[in-house]
């Protein structure tokens, strides 16, 4: 007994330290650190620790131990709490969905404003607590009663589960907002990542609800808002950019959308896109609409590839609005309330948030756009993350910030 005890106390840290290696030797074998980025030494180090958690969860997966999300997931919720010391925050759930509401302690004469926030992490990771901080630090800054919605994600739940969530949960929130204290024509939707595509979706679902009050502004943190055309410039030159390269984009997508793997070229190409579909998106999603100096890192359009109809067959729930909001009707995108756009120079997703600032600026609605030069995928979370924050985080969650409290 004893010598299985020694034998593993051997073997364990022999096995953590040969996976550690393997993740800084595929980080520098494969990944992209662009000069504009400050600190890059540090970025390194937060990117091979991002290998190192997916690689052992891949491995646990594998095993039958734990499924690789959950186990990101349980290490990102190990990340330290802020104490809300001006906040009260509590725990809820709207039914199966569970949210976290931030409400300041302090009293108010009036209605505050409120925040809805759907969280990044490409529907594999992210949590409540993983946002904990950014959702608190949000609402004490601009003293508004924010909702944290926390749905439910891989490798449990799929598309279109996680965005039936955001909005069951949003119309909850905005059915009960006397509850809560918050004045209903001061009503933000915000996300980040996949949550801003969510909160796009959601913006132009509840178009025209007599129901329900109206969203005063959307704030959308390099948000996916479409899946379709993955061959645009910042798609190119930032594909091997961590936190999010194109590869692992197509991965999420497939895994999400229960698509199989083996159609991740078709969808990098272009090739499930049939003919008409493309004749009718082309004006909205050629990186003809990329303004000429985001192509300046040897862009060559080449899209979309030849049409192919299995693809299309196995791939068609990325033509649907849902998953692609750029794509909805003029009408839908004319009555959509002012928006904040933020864009990051070093992130695949960069072209997306150009593509929809001209969507709705084209319909005549007013856009708030901050490009963040040296900013990167994945970079709002770690505004508070000393000593691994970064210049370009604390930039975002200011802007945010500084536009919510003008609302």
């Amino acid at each position: 007994m004893a010598v299985l005890w020694l034998v593993s106390l051997l073997v364990l840290p022999t096995f953590l330290l040969g996976v550690f290696v393997w993740a800084v030797f595929e980080h520098f074998l494969t990944a992209d650190v662009p000069a504009a980025l400050q600190h890059p030494a540090k970025f390194r180090f937060l990117h091979c620790i991002f290998l190192y958690a997916v690689t052992l969860g891949t491995i646990f997966e594998k095993l039958g131990i734990c499924s690789m999300p959950k186990f990101v997931r349980f290490l990102h919720d190990r990340m330290a709490r802020k104490k809300d010391r001006k906040l009260v925050v509590t725990n809820l759930r709207f039914g199966t969905i569970p949210v976290r509401l931030f409400q300041p302690k302090a009293a108010s004469s009036s209605p505050r404003r409120g925040i809805i926030f759907y969280h990044g992490g490409g529907g594999i990771f992210g949590s409540l607590d993983c946002y904990h901080n950014v959702c608190s630090f949000l609402a004490q800054e601009t003293d508004s009663v924010l909702l944290l919605v926390g749905y439910r994600k891989l490798p449990d739940y799929h598309f279109p589960v996680i965005s039936r969530d955001c909005l069951s949960a949003s119309i909850h929130f905005l059915r009960g907002l006397e509850t809560y204290g918050v004045d209903p024509r001061r009503v933000v939707v915000c996300g980040e990542s996949l949550g801003g595509g969510l909160g796009a979706f959601i913006t132009q679902t509840l178009v025209g609800r007599s129901d329900l009050p109206s969203i005063r502004a959307q704030v959308l943190i390099y948000p996916v808002v479409q899946l379709i055309n993955l061959q645009l410039p910042s798609f190119q030159q930032n594909q091997y950019v961590p936190f999010l390269s194109r590869k692992f984009m197509v991965t999420n997508i497939c895994t999400c959308m229960s698509i199989d793997l083996s159609w991740q070229d078709a969808i990098l190409n272009g090739a499930f896109i049939p003919p008409d579909a493309w004749r009718k998106y082309r004006k909205w999603l050629s990186s003809d609409n990329i303004p000429e100096r985001f192509k300046g890192r040897g862009h060559q359009p080449r899209f979309p590839g030849p049409f192919n109809e299995a693809a299309y067959l196995e791939a068609k729930c990325i033509l649907d609005v849902e998953n692609s909001p750029l794509i909805t009707d003029d009408k839908t995108i004319a009555q959509l309330p002012e928006a904040f756009l933020v864009s990051c120079e070093n992130d695949i997703l960069r072209d997306d948030t150009l593509l929809y600032k001209k969507r709705l600026e084209d319909q005549g609605v007013r856009v708030t756009w901050y490009h963040v030069e040296d900013g990167f995928h994945g970079s709002l979370i770690l505004f508070d993350m000393e000593p691994f924050s970064f210049p370009c985080s604390q930039k975002i969650v200011n802007a945010v910030v500084s536009y919510i409290k003008g609302i």
